[in-house]
Protein backbone atom coordinates (compact mmCIF):
# COMPACT_ATOMS: atom_id res chain seq x y z
CA UNK A 1 0.00 0.00 0.00
CA UNK A 2 1.44 3.03 -1.00
CA UNK A 3 2.50 5.76 2.05
CA UNK A 4 2.05 9.25 2.36
CA UNK A 5 4.30 11.42 0.08
CA UNK A 6 7.34 12.14 1.97
CA UNK A 7 10.34 14.02 0.32
CA UNK A 8 11.01 13.62 -2.94
CA UNK A 9 10.23 15.43 -6.69
CA UNK A 10 7.62 17.69 -6.56
CA UNK A 11 4.02 16.98 -7.42
CA UNK A 12 3.17 17.09 -11.05
CA UNK A 13 0.13 19.63 -11.57
CA UNK A 14 -2.11 18.16 -14.26
CA UNK A 15 -5.51 19.95 -14.91
CA UNK A 16 -8.50 19.20 -17.12
CA UNK A 17 -10.25 21.25 -19.30
CA UNK A 18 -12.78 19.32 -21.29
CA UNK A 19 -14.78 16.36 -20.25
CA UNK A 20 -16.94 15.89 -23.77
CA UNK A 21 -16.74 17.44 -27.38
CA UNK A 22 -18.68 20.55 -26.81
CA UNK A 23 -17.77 21.25 -22.78
CA UNK A 24 -17.10 24.75 -21.52
CA UNK A 25 -15.37 26.51 -24.49
CA UNK A 26 -13.50 29.13 -21.87
CA UNK A 27 -12.09 26.44 -19.83
CA UNK A 28 -8.99 25.72 -21.39
CA UNK A 29 -8.07 29.76 -20.71
CA UNK A 30 -9.64 29.93 -17.32
CA UNK A 31 -7.48 26.58 -16.30
CA UNK A 32 -4.31 28.45 -18.45
CA UNK A 33 -4.83 31.59 -16.21
CA UNK A 34 -6.65 30.80 -13.30
CA UNK A 35 -3.83 28.80 -11.47
CA UNK A 36 -0.07 27.01 -11.49
CA UNK A 37 0.07 24.06 -13.49
CA UNK A 38 2.35 21.78 -15.01
CA UNK A 39 0.48 19.86 -17.72
CA UNK A 40 -3.35 20.34 -19.01
CA UNK A 41 -5.50 17.90 -20.51
CA UNK A 42 -8.34 17.70 -22.56
CA UNK A 43 -10.59 14.55 -23.36
CA UNK A 44 -13.08 15.21 -26.57
CA UNK A 45 -13.89 11.21 -27.30
CA UNK A 46 -17.21 9.52 -26.27
CA UNK A 47 -18.58 6.34 -28.28
CA UNK A 48 -20.91 8.60 -30.12
CA UNK A 49 -18.00 11.45 -30.90
CA UNK A 50 -16.37 8.66 -33.33
CA UNK A 51 -19.33 8.16 -34.53
CA UNK A 52 -20.16 11.89 -35.22
CA UNK A 53 -16.11 12.18 -36.46
CA UNK A 54 -16.73 9.52 -38.70
CA UNK A 55 -19.91 10.96 -40.76
CA UNK A 56 -17.69 14.33 -40.33
CA UNK A 57 -14.43 12.86 -42.23
CA UNK A 58 -16.73 11.49 -45.24
CA UNK A 59 -17.57 14.63 -46.05
CA UNK A 60 -14.25 16.03 -45.74
CA UNK A 61 -11.07 13.79 -45.69
CA UNK A 62 -8.63 16.58 -44.02
CA UNK A 63 -10.91 16.70 -40.84
CA UNK A 64 -12.06 14.13 -38.22
CA UNK A 65 -10.70 15.59 -35.28
CA UNK A 66 -12.35 18.36 -32.85
CA UNK A 67 -12.20 21.81 -34.52
CA UNK A 68 -13.15 22.81 -30.96
CA UNK A 69 -9.77 22.54 -29.57
CA UNK A 70 -8.35 24.25 -32.54
CA UNK A 71 -9.99 27.05 -32.28
CA UNK A 72 -9.12 27.01 -28.09
CA UNK A 73 -5.59 27.09 -29.05
CA UNK A 74 -6.09 30.54 -31.23
CA UNK A 75 -5.14 32.02 -27.28
CA UNK A 76 -4.40 28.81 -25.32
CA UNK A 77 -1.14 28.36 -27.55
CA UNK A 78 0.64 31.57 -26.25
CA UNK A 79 -0.82 31.19 -22.64
CA UNK A 80 0.31 27.93 -22.32
CA UNK A 81 4.17 28.95 -24.06
CA UNK A 82 4.38 32.27 -21.60
CA UNK A 83 3.27 29.80 -18.42
CA UNK A 84 5.24 27.15 -19.63
CA UNK A 85 2.24 24.42 -19.59
CA UNK A 86 2.46 21.25 -21.83
CA UNK A 87 -0.72 20.60 -23.20
CA UNK A 88 -2.07 17.22 -24.10
CA UNK A 89 -5.57 15.76 -25.56
CA UNK A 90 -7.42 13.24 -27.43
CA UNK A 91 -8.77 15.81 -29.77
CA UNK A 92 -7.48 14.28 -32.82
CA UNK A 93 -10.03 11.87 -32.88
CA UNK A 94 -9.92 9.95 -36.64
CA UNK A 95 -7.08 12.02 -37.29
CA UNK A 96 -4.47 13.06 -35.14
CA UNK A 97 -2.04 14.08 -37.87
CA UNK A 98 -4.32 16.47 -39.38
CA UNK A 99 -4.99 18.12 -36.11
CA UNK A 100 -0.91 18.40 -35.50
CA UNK A 101 -0.59 19.74 -39.11
CA UNK A 102 -3.13 22.74 -38.03
CA UNK A 103 -1.56 23.37 -35.07
CA UNK A 104 1.84 23.72 -36.65
CA UNK A 105 -0.24 26.10 -39.06
CA UNK A 106 -1.93 27.77 -35.71
CA UNK A 107 1.22 28.47 -34.02
CA UNK A 108 2.84 29.93 -37.10
CA UNK A 109 -0.27 32.51 -37.16
CA UNK A 110 0.14 33.33 -33.77
CA UNK A 111 4.16 33.33 -33.35
CA UNK A 112 4.29 30.75 -30.80
CA UNK A 113 7.40 28.47 -31.29
CA UNK A 114 5.56 25.28 -29.81
CA UNK A 115 6.91 21.24 -30.44
CA UNK A 116 4.10 19.47 -31.54
CA UNK A 117 3.21 15.53 -31.72
CA UNK A 118 1.25 13.32 -32.20
CA UNK A 119 -0.27 9.23 -31.31
CA UNK A 120 -1.67 7.11 -33.61
CA UNK A 121 -2.17 3.67 -34.42
CA UNK A 122 -5.53 3.28 -32.66
CA UNK A 123 -6.92 3.00 -36.41
CA UNK A 124 -7.73 -0.33 -37.55
CA UNK A 125 -8.88 -1.86 -40.65
CA UNK A 126 -12.35 -0.76 -40.76
CA UNK A 127 -14.71 -3.87 -41.56
CA UNK A 128 -17.53 -4.02 -44.38
CA UNK A 129 -20.54 -2.09 -42.57
CA UNK A 130 -19.05 -0.39 -40.42
CA UNK A 131 -18.03 3.31 -40.40
CA UNK A 132 -14.87 3.21 -37.57
CA UNK A 133 -12.92 1.03 -36.45
CA UNK A 134 -10.45 2.42 -33.27
CA UNK A 135 -8.38 0.80 -30.46
CA UNK A 136 -7.99 2.23 -26.78
CA UNK A 137 -4.46 2.65 -26.51
CA UNK A 138 -2.53 3.66 -23.62
CA UNK A 139 -0.58 6.16 -22.61
CA UNK A 140 2.78 5.38 -23.23
CA UNK A 141 3.14 7.32 -26.37
CA UNK A 142 2.28 10.26 -24.72
CA UNK A 143 5.55 9.52 -22.61
CA UNK A 144 7.54 9.46 -25.32
CA UNK A 145 6.42 12.38 -27.00
CA UNK A 146 6.54 14.45 -23.59
CA UNK A 147 10.28 12.88 -23.53
CA UNK A 148 11.24 13.65 -26.80
CA UNK A 149 10.33 17.60 -26.19
CA UNK A 150 6.85 18.13 -27.40
CA UNK A 151 4.38 21.09 -25.80
CA UNK A 152 1.62 19.59 -27.75
CA UNK A 153 0.64 16.06 -27.82
CA UNK A 154 -2.78 15.26 -29.52
CA UNK A 155 -4.08 11.70 -29.92
CA UNK A 156 -6.42 9.81 -31.19
CA UNK A 157 -8.45 6.95 -29.59
CA UNK A 158 -6.66 6.17 -26.39
CA UNK A 159 -8.24 5.42 -23.03
CA UNK A 160 -9.38 8.49 -21.09
CA UNK A 161 -6.89 7.69 -17.66
CA UNK A 162 -4.03 7.87 -20.86
CA UNK A 163 -4.40 11.24 -20.48
CA UNK A 164 -2.70 11.55 -17.39
CA UNK A 165 -0.58 8.78 -17.11
CA UNK A 166 1.09 9.25 -20.11
CA UNK A 167 2.63 12.86 -18.59
CA UNK A 168 3.22 11.24 -15.06
CA UNK A 169 4.91 8.53 -16.67
CA UNK A 170 7.46 11.00 -18.38
CA UNK A 171 7.35 13.32 -15.80
CA UNK A 172 8.75 10.80 -12.95
CA UNK A 173 10.42 8.51 -15.40
CA UNK A 174 7.92 5.40 -14.92
CA UNK A 175 8.32 2.00 -16.65
CA UNK A 176 6.12 -0.78 -17.19
CA UNK A 177 6.94 -2.13 -13.72
CA UNK A 178 5.70 0.65 -11.81
CA UNK A 179 2.39 -0.48 -11.41
CA UNK A 180 1.40 1.05 -8.12
CA UNK A 181 1.98 3.82 -9.42
CA UNK A 182 0.70 3.91 -12.86
CA UNK A 183 -2.66 2.46 -11.16
CA UNK A 184 -2.72 5.62 -8.75
CA UNK A 185 -2.37 7.76 -12.15
CA UNK A 186 -4.71 5.99 -13.92
CA UNK A 187 -7.43 6.38 -10.98
CA UNK A 188 -6.45 10.00 -10.75
CA UNK A 189 -6.84 10.43 -14.41
CA UNK A 190 -10.53 8.62 -14.28
CA UNK A 191 -11.31 11.36 -11.67
CA UNK A 192 -10.39 14.17 -14.10
CA UNK A 193 -11.77 12.64 -16.76
CA UNK A 194 -15.14 14.01 -17.12
CA UNK A 195 -14.37 17.63 -15.58
CA UNK A 196 -16.65 19.04 -13.65
CA UNK A 197 -18.17 15.90 -12.44
CA UNK A 198 -15.48 15.85 -9.77
CA UNK A 199 -15.94 19.17 -8.85
CA UNK A 200 -19.48 19.37 -7.89
CA UNK A 201 -21.12 18.71 -11.29
CA UNK A 202 -23.86 16.00 -11.69
CA UNK A 203 -23.52 15.08 -7.83
CA UNK A 204 -26.58 13.63 -6.00
CA UNK A 205 -26.05 15.65 -2.65
CA UNK A 206 -25.53 18.84 -4.11
CA UNK A 207 -28.55 20.58 -2.29
CA UNK A 208 -25.78 20.13 0.93
CA UNK A 209 -23.29 23.02 -0.64
CA UNK A 210 -24.02 27.04 -1.29
CA UNK A 211 -25.66 27.41 -4.61
CA UNK A 212 -23.56 30.00 -6.06
CA UNK A 213 -20.51 27.89 -5.81
CA UNK A 214 -22.03 25.44 -7.89
CA UNK A 215 -23.50 27.87 -10.29
CA UNK A 216 -20.41 26.98 -12.27
CA UNK A 217 -18.20 24.73 -10.94
CA UNK A 218 -14.03 24.79 -11.59
CA UNK A 219 -12.68 22.57 -13.45
CA UNK A 220 -10.33 19.48 -11.64
CA UNK A 221 -6.62 19.03 -11.36
CA UNK A 222 -4.66 16.38 -9.84
CA UNK A 223 -1.16 17.04 -7.97
CA UNK A 224 -0.06 13.72 -8.83
CA UNK A 225 3.24 12.27 -6.44
CA UNK A 226 6.51 10.08 -7.49
CA UNK A 227 4.28 6.78 -5.80
CA UNK A 228 1.07 7.23 -8.00
CA UNK A 229 -0.84 8.77 -4.74
CA UNK A 230 -2.48 11.79 -5.48
CA UNK A 231 -4.68 14.91 -4.07
CA UNK A 232 -7.64 16.09 -6.26
CA UNK A 233 -8.32 19.85 -5.56
CA UNK A 234 -9.20 22.87 -7.77
CA UNK A 235 -7.41 26.24 -8.66
CA UNK A 236 -8.68 28.79 -5.96
CA UNK A 237 -11.11 31.21 -6.56
CA UNK A 238 -12.94 28.60 -8.88
CA UNK A 239 -16.05 27.42 -7.97
CA UNK A 240 -17.39 24.15 -7.31
CA UNK A 241 -16.48 21.82 -4.07
CA UNK A 242 -13.98 19.29 -3.95
CA UNK A 243 -14.87 16.70 -0.80
CA UNK A 244 -14.67 13.11 -0.65
CA UNK A 245 -18.25 12.67 -1.95
CA UNK A 246 -17.39 14.38 -5.16
CA UNK A 247 -14.19 12.17 -5.96
CA UNK A 248 -16.48 8.87 -5.04
CA UNK A 249 -19.42 9.95 -7.68
CA UNK A 250 -16.30 9.69 -10.46
CA UNK A 251 -15.32 6.81 -9.42
CA UNK A 252 -17.54 4.93 -9.61
CA UNK A 253 -18.60 6.53 -13.22
CA UNK A 254 -18.95 4.39 -15.69
CA UNK A 255 -16.98 1.34 -14.09
CA UNK A 256 -17.72 -2.23 -14.23
CA UNK A 257 -15.58 -4.71 -11.55
CA UNK A 258 -13.23 -4.01 -8.86
CA UNK A 259 -10.41 -4.42 -11.97
CA UNK A 260 -10.15 -1.76 -14.00
CA UNK A 261 -8.68 -2.53 -16.99
CA UNK A 262 -6.55 -0.51 -19.54
CA UNK A 263 -4.06 -0.89 -21.41
CA UNK A 264 -0.73 0.47 -19.28
CA UNK A 265 -2.35 -1.43 -16.17
CA UNK A 266 -5.19 -2.93 -14.18
CA UNK A 267 -6.03 -0.69 -11.40
CA UNK A 268 -7.77 -2.17 -8.29
CA UNK A 269 -10.81 0.32 -7.33
CA UNK A 270 -10.95 -2.16 -4.30
CA UNK A 271 -7.96 -0.77 -2.84
CA UNK A 272 -8.68 2.83 -3.41
CA UNK A 273 -8.58 4.90 -0.44
CA UNK A 274 -9.97 8.26 0.12
CA UNK A 275 -9.42 11.49 2.77
CA UNK A 276 -9.94 14.85 3.25
CA UNK A 277 -6.87 16.95 2.59
CA UNK A 278 -7.96 19.98 3.75
CA UNK A 279 -10.55 22.71 2.05
CA UNK A 280 -11.40 21.37 -1.78
CA UNK A 281 -8.51 18.49 -1.16
CA UNK A 282 -8.90 14.89 -1.28
CA UNK A 283 -6.06 12.41 -1.00
CA UNK A 284 -6.00 9.27 -2.90
CA UNK A 285 -3.89 6.48 -1.99
CA UNK A 286 -3.30 3.01 -1.65
CA UNK A 287 -3.85 2.02 -5.28
CA UNK A 288 -2.61 -1.01 -6.12
CA UNK A 289 -1.77 -2.52 -9.88
CA UNK A 290 -1.45 -5.06 -11.67
CA UNK A 291 0.19 -6.49 -14.84
CA UNK A 292 -2.59 -5.51 -17.97
CA UNK A 293 -4.56 -7.78 -19.75
CA UNK A 294 -3.64 -9.29 -23.03
CA UNK A 295 -6.08 -7.49 -25.08
CA UNK A 296 -6.87 -4.01 -25.79
CA UNK A 297 -10.85 -2.53 -26.44
CA UNK A 298 -11.82 -1.31 -29.29
CA UNK A 299 -14.71 0.54 -30.63
CA UNK A 300 -16.58 0.02 -33.66
CA UNK A 301 -19.61 2.36 -35.31
CA UNK A 302 -21.82 2.01 -38.20
CA UNK A 303 -24.69 3.20 -38.82
CA UNK A 304 -27.71 1.43 -37.83
CA UNK A 305 -30.44 1.99 -39.31
CA UNK A 306 -33.41 5.41 -39.50
CA UNK A 307 -35.43 6.71 -36.64
CA UNK A 308 -38.58 8.45 -36.07
CA UNK A 309 -40.01 10.62 -33.11
CA UNK A 310 -43.85 11.94 -32.47
CA UNK A 311 -44.19 13.10 -28.89
CA UNK A 312 -48.23 14.05 -28.82
CA UNK A 313 -49.77 16.33 -25.81
CA UNK A 314 -52.88 14.47 -23.90
CA UNK A 315 -53.85 17.40 -21.44
CA UNK A 316 -56.58 17.12 -18.80
CA UNK A 317 -58.90 14.82 -18.24
CA UNK A 318 -59.02 10.96 -19.71
CA UNK A 319 -55.07 10.46 -20.42
CA UNK A 320 -54.79 6.73 -20.15
CA UNK A 321 -57.89 6.67 -22.70
CA UNK A 322 -56.56 9.40 -24.96
CA UNK A 323 -53.26 7.23 -25.37
CA UNK A 324 -55.27 4.04 -26.48
CA UNK A 325 -57.19 5.88 -28.95
CA UNK A 326 -53.99 7.14 -30.75
CA UNK A 327 -52.15 4.60 -30.55
CA UNK A 328 -55.06 2.11 -32.32
CA UNK A 329 -55.78 5.11 -35.09
CA UNK A 330 -51.96 5.31 -35.81
CA UNK A 331 -51.92 1.79 -36.30
CA UNK A 332 -55.06 1.26 -38.35
CA UNK A 333 -53.79 4.64 -40.29
CA UNK A 334 -50.64 2.88 -41.34
CA UNK A 335 -52.78 -0.64 -42.19
CA UNK A 336 -55.20 1.18 -44.36
CA UNK A 337 -52.19 3.25 -46.31
CA UNK A 338 -50.68 -0.05 -47.20
CA UNK A 339 -47.07 0.86 -44.99
CA UNK A 340 -45.94 -2.01 -43.47
CA UNK A 341 -45.45 -1.30 -39.86
CA UNK A 342 -41.78 -0.31 -38.73
CA UNK A 343 -39.39 -3.10 -36.98
CA UNK A 344 -39.46 -1.41 -34.03
CA UNK A 345 -41.87 0.66 -32.67
CA UNK A 346 -42.12 1.92 -28.86
CA UNK A 347 -44.71 3.54 -27.18
CA UNK A 348 -43.99 5.48 -23.53
CA UNK A 349 -46.83 7.26 -21.84
CA UNK A 350 -44.94 9.67 -19.24
CA UNK A 351 -47.54 10.50 -16.76
CA UNK A 352 -46.60 14.22 -16.41
CA UNK A 353 -49.61 15.61 -15.62
CA UNK A 354 -51.49 16.74 -12.32
CA UNK A 355 -55.19 17.46 -11.07
CA UNK A 356 -56.39 20.45 -11.33
CA UNK A 357 -53.66 22.04 -12.75
CA UNK A 358 -53.30 26.25 -12.76
CA UNK A 359 -51.40 25.80 -15.95
CA UNK A 360 -52.13 23.97 -19.29
CA UNK A 361 -48.58 22.48 -19.63
CA UNK A 362 -48.63 20.58 -16.18
CA UNK A 363 -52.11 19.38 -17.17
CA UNK A 364 -50.67 17.56 -19.69
CA UNK A 365 -49.17 14.52 -19.95
CA UNK A 366 -46.29 13.13 -22.72
CA UNK A 367 -46.69 10.26 -24.90
CA UNK A 368 -43.65 9.33 -26.69
CA UNK A 369 -43.80 7.18 -30.12
CA UNK A 370 -40.21 6.25 -31.30
CA UNK A 371 -40.05 3.99 -34.33
CA UNK A 372 -36.70 2.28 -36.11
CA UNK A 373 -35.94 0.31 -39.40
CA UNK A 374 -33.44 -0.13 -41.57
CA UNK A 375 -35.56 1.60 -44.36
CA UNK A 376 -35.77 5.40 -44.18
CA UNK A 377 -39.25 4.85 -45.90
CA UNK A 378 -40.54 3.01 -43.36
CA UNK A 379 -39.98 5.70 -40.47
CA UNK A 380 -40.51 8.72 -42.85
CA UNK A 381 -43.21 10.10 -44.49
CA UNK A 382 -45.72 7.14 -43.65
CA UNK A 383 -44.93 7.67 -39.65
CA UNK A 384 -45.18 11.44 -39.80
CA UNK A 385 -48.07 10.88 -42.35
CA UNK A 386 -50.01 9.18 -40.19
CA UNK A 387 -49.59 11.75 -37.16
CA UNK A 388 -50.22 14.52 -39.35
CA UNK A 389 -53.55 12.73 -40.45
CA UNK A 390 -54.88 12.17 -37.16
CA UNK A 391 -55.12 16.13 -36.47
CA UNK A 392 -58.46 16.48 -36.93
CA UNK A 393 -59.68 13.31 -36.06
CA UNK A 394 -58.45 11.62 -32.95
CA UNK A 395 -58.96 12.35 -29.14
CA UNK A 396 -59.78 15.84 -27.70
CA UNK A 397 -56.81 18.82 -27.44
CA UNK A 398 -55.23 16.90 -29.66
CA UNK A 399 -51.47 18.37 -30.58
CA UNK A 400 -47.55 17.30 -30.56
CA UNK A 401 -44.52 18.71 -29.05
CA UNK A 402 -43.30 19.57 -32.88
CA UNK A 403 -44.15 18.73 -36.58
CA UNK A 404 -42.92 14.65 -37.23
CA UNK A 405 -40.35 14.75 -39.53
CA UNK A 406 -38.98 12.47 -42.38
CA UNK A 407 -36.55 10.65 -39.70
CA UNK A 408 -32.80 10.32 -39.18
CA UNK A 409 -30.04 8.18 -38.78
CA UNK A 410 -28.78 6.61 -35.85
CA UNK A 411 -25.60 4.77 -35.45
CA UNK A 412 -24.49 1.69 -32.97
CA UNK A 413 -21.16 1.24 -30.78
CA UNK A 414 -19.71 -2.23 -30.89
CA UNK A 415 -16.96 -3.43 -28.14
CA UNK A 416 -14.54 -5.82 -29.35
CA UNK A 417 -11.29 -7.16 -27.98
CA UNK A 418 -7.83 -7.71 -29.58
CA UNK A 419 -4.53 -8.94 -29.14
CA UNK A 420 -2.35 -5.86 -27.65
CA UNK A 421 0.20 -7.10 -30.25
CA UNK A 422 -1.92 -6.47 -33.66
CA UNK A 423 -1.80 -2.69 -32.92
CA UNK A 424 1.18 -1.00 -33.63
CA UNK A 425 0.80 2.07 -31.33
CA UNK A 426 2.97 5.03 -32.89
CA UNK A 427 4.64 8.12 -31.17
CA UNK A 428 5.56 10.45 -34.22
CA UNK A 429 8.01 12.77 -32.09
CA UNK A 430 8.09 16.96 -32.88
CA UNK A 431 10.52 16.19 -35.13
CA UNK A 432 8.93 13.57 -37.37
CA UNK A 433 10.57 10.40 -36.00
CA UNK A 434 8.25 7.90 -36.05
CA UNK A 435 8.74 5.41 -32.52
CA UNK A 436 6.48 2.24 -32.13
CA UNK A 437 5.45 1.73 -28.26
CA UNK A 438 5.82 -2.12 -27.63
CA UNK A 439 3.06 -3.88 -26.28
CA UNK A 440 3.83 -4.44 -22.63
CA UNK A 441 5.64 -7.22 -22.03
CA UNK A 442 3.68 -8.63 -18.55
CA UNK A 443 -0.01 -9.24 -19.12
CA UNK A 444 -2.71 -10.91 -16.90
CA UNK A 445 -5.86 -12.35 -17.93
CA UNK A 446 -8.70 -10.27 -16.52
CA UNK A 447 -10.61 -12.38 -13.31
CA UNK A 448 -13.23 -11.29 -10.94
CA UNK A 449 -11.99 -10.28 -7.83
CA UNK A 450 -12.94 -12.52 -4.36
CA UNK A 451 -16.08 -11.28 -3.05
CA UNK A 452 -14.81 -8.95 0.45
CA UNK A 453 -16.51 -10.15 3.34
CA UNK A 454 -19.40 -7.47 4.34
CA UNK A 455 -19.63 -5.79 7.37
CA UNK A 456 -21.85 -6.82 10.33
CA UNK A 457 -25.53 -6.11 9.74
CA UNK A 458 -27.32 -3.26 11.06
CA UNK A 459 -29.09 -3.82 13.88
CA UNK A 460 -32.73 -4.97 13.61
CA UNK A 461 -34.53 -1.49 14.70
CA UNK A 462 -38.25 0.54 13.57
CA UNK A 463 -37.71 1.32 10.42
CA UNK A 464 -39.43 4.48 8.13
CA UNK A 465 -40.02 4.29 4.58
CA UNK A 466 -37.91 6.40 2.96
CA UNK A 467 -36.39 7.34 -0.84
CA UNK A 468 -33.26 5.61 -1.02
CA UNK A 469 -31.44 8.98 -1.97
CA UNK A 470 -31.98 10.73 1.51
CA UNK A 471 -28.88 8.03 2.83
CA UNK A 472 -27.28 7.03 -0.30
CA UNK A 473 -25.45 9.05 -3.17
CA UNK A 474 -25.68 7.69 -6.76
CA UNK A 475 -23.83 8.18 -10.53
CA UNK A 476 -24.73 6.34 -13.58
CA UNK A 477 -23.89 6.68 -16.88
CA UNK A 478 -22.99 3.69 -20.22
CA UNK A 479 -20.68 1.74 -21.40
CA UNK A 480 -22.11 0.50 -24.77
CA UNK A 481 -25.02 -1.29 -24.53
CA UNK A 482 -24.70 -1.66 -20.49
CA UNK A 483 -25.74 0.68 -17.60
CA UNK A 484 -23.56 1.22 -14.84
CA UNK A 485 -25.17 2.44 -11.10
CA UNK A 486 -22.64 3.53 -8.19
CA UNK A 487 -24.09 3.74 -4.93
CA UNK A 488 -22.54 4.89 -1.94
CA UNK A 489 -22.99 6.45 1.44
CA UNK A 490 -21.21 8.67 4.03
CA UNK A 491 -20.77 6.60 7.48
CA UNK A 492 -20.22 3.19 8.66
CA UNK A 493 -23.61 2.93 10.18
CA UNK A 494 -25.02 3.42 6.81
CA UNK A 495 -22.82 1.22 4.97
CA UNK A 496 -23.85 -2.03 7.49
CA UNK A 497 -27.10 -1.12 6.37
CA UNK A 498 -26.88 -0.77 2.52
CA UNK A 499 -23.96 -3.48 1.90
CA UNK A 500 -26.93 -5.97 3.09
CA UNK A 501 -29.86 -4.15 1.55
CA UNK A 502 -28.97 -3.20 -1.94
CA UNK A 503 -28.92 -6.96 -3.18
CA UNK A 504 -29.01 -7.52 -6.98
CA UNK A 505 -32.78 -8.95 -6.22
CA UNK A 506 -33.68 -5.37 -4.52
CA UNK A 507 -32.24 -3.43 -7.21
CA UNK A 508 -34.45 -4.88 -9.81
CA UNK A 509 -37.16 -4.93 -7.59
CA UNK A 510 -36.63 -1.05 -7.07
CA UNK A 511 -36.15 -0.56 -11.30
CA UNK A 512 -38.75 -3.12 -12.79
CA UNK A 513 -36.91 -2.06 -16.02
CA UNK A 514 -33.48 -4.18 -14.94
CA UNK A 515 -35.82 -7.28 -13.50
CA UNK A 516 -34.74 -9.48 -16.87
CA UNK A 517 -31.32 -8.42 -17.16
CA UNK A 518 -28.23 -9.85 -15.91
CA UNK A 519 -26.96 -7.17 -13.48
CA UNK A 520 -23.64 -7.77 -11.79
CA UNK A 521 -22.95 -5.86 -8.15
CA UNK A 522 -19.45 -5.25 -7.05
CA UNK A 523 -18.83 -4.46 -3.47
CA UNK A 524 -16.24 -1.39 -2.54
CA UNK A 525 -15.63 -1.78 1.09
CA UNK A 526 -12.71 1.69 1.06
CA UNK A 527 -15.08 3.67 -0.46
CA UNK A 528 -18.69 1.59 1.27
CA UNK A 529 -19.93 1.70 -1.94
CA UNK A 530 -21.37 -0.92 -4.51
CA UNK A 531 -21.25 -0.65 -8.47
CA UNK A 532 -24.03 -2.38 -10.43
CA UNK A 533 -23.41 -3.63 -13.79
CA UNK A 534 -26.64 -3.65 -15.98
CA UNK A 535 -26.31 -5.69 -19.25
CA UNK A 536 -27.96 -4.84 -22.36
CA UNK A 537 -30.24 -2.46 -20.43
CA UNK A 538 -29.17 0.25 -23.67
CA UNK A 539 -29.95 -1.80 -26.71
CA UNK A 540 -27.32 -0.93 -29.08
CA UNK A 541 -25.80 2.03 -27.34
CA UNK A 542 -25.91 5.99 -26.54
CA UNK A 543 -26.13 6.48 -30.58
CA UNK A 544 -28.81 3.99 -31.16
CA UNK A 545 -31.22 6.26 -28.80
CA UNK A 546 -33.21 2.92 -28.05
CA UNK A 547 -33.97 4.77 -24.52
CA UNK A 548 -35.54 7.43 -23.12
CA UNK A 549 -32.23 8.21 -21.15
CA UNK A 550 -30.03 6.69 -23.52
CA UNK A 551 -27.15 7.50 -21.47
CA UNK A 552 -28.42 6.16 -18.48
CA UNK A 553 -27.49 9.55 -16.84
CA UNK A 554 -30.29 9.47 -14.48
CA UNK A 555 -30.88 5.86 -13.83
CA UNK A 556 -28.62 6.71 -10.30
CA UNK A 557 -31.21 9.35 -9.34
CA UNK A 558 -34.45 7.34 -10.29
CA UNK A 559 -33.02 4.75 -8.27
CA UNK A 560 -32.23 6.87 -5.27
CA UNK A 561 -35.97 8.25 -5.97
CA UNK A 562 -37.54 4.56 -4.84
CA UNK A 563 -38.78 4.07 -1.46
CA UNK A 564 -37.97 1.37 1.08
CA UNK A 565 -37.63 0.63 5.04
CA UNK A 566 -34.43 2.11 6.24
CA UNK A 567 -33.44 2.14 9.88
CA UNK A 568 -35.11 4.92 11.89
CA UNK A 569 -31.53 5.90 13.81
CA UNK A 570 -29.95 6.44 10.25
CA UNK A 571 -33.23 9.37 9.12
CA UNK A 572 -32.50 10.94 12.28
CA UNK A 573 -30.64 13.87 11.37
CA UNK A 574 -32.83 13.66 7.65
CA UNK A 575 -35.38 16.12 7.85
CA UNK A 576 -37.07 15.82 4.81
CA UNK A 577 -41.10 15.42 4.52
CA UNK A 578 -40.71 12.40 2.53
CA UNK A 579 -40.14 9.79 5.62
CA UNK A 580 -42.56 7.80 6.41
CA UNK A 581 -43.66 5.38 9.03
Amino acid sequence: MNAAPGPGPAPLRIGNASGFYGDRFDALREMLTAGPLDVLTGDYLAELTMLILGRSRLKDPDKGYATTFLRQLEDGLGLAHERGVKIVANAGGLNPAGLADAIRELADKVGVPVRVAHVEGDALPVPDGFLTANAYLGGSGITACLRAGADVVVTGRVTDAALVTGPAAAHFGWGPADLDALAGAVVAGHVLECGTQATGGNYAFFREHDPGLLRRPGFPLAEIHADGSSVITKHDGTGGVVDIGTVTAQLLYETGGARYAGPDVTARLDTVRLSQDGPDRVRIEGVRGEAPPPTLKAGLTRLGGWRNEVVFVLTGLDVEAKSRLVRDQFADVLERGGARPPAEVRWELARTDHPDADTEERASALLRLVVRDQDAEAVGRAVSGAAVELALGSYPGFHVTAPPGKGSPYGVFEAIHIPAGDVRHTAVLPDGTRTVIEPPYRTRELEPVDAPELPEPYPATATGSAPLGLIAGARSGDKGGDANVGVWVRDDDAWRWLAHELTVDRFKELLPETAHLPVVRTVLPNLRALNFTVHGLLGEGVAAQARFDPQAKALGEWLRSRRLPVPVPLLADVPHPEVTA
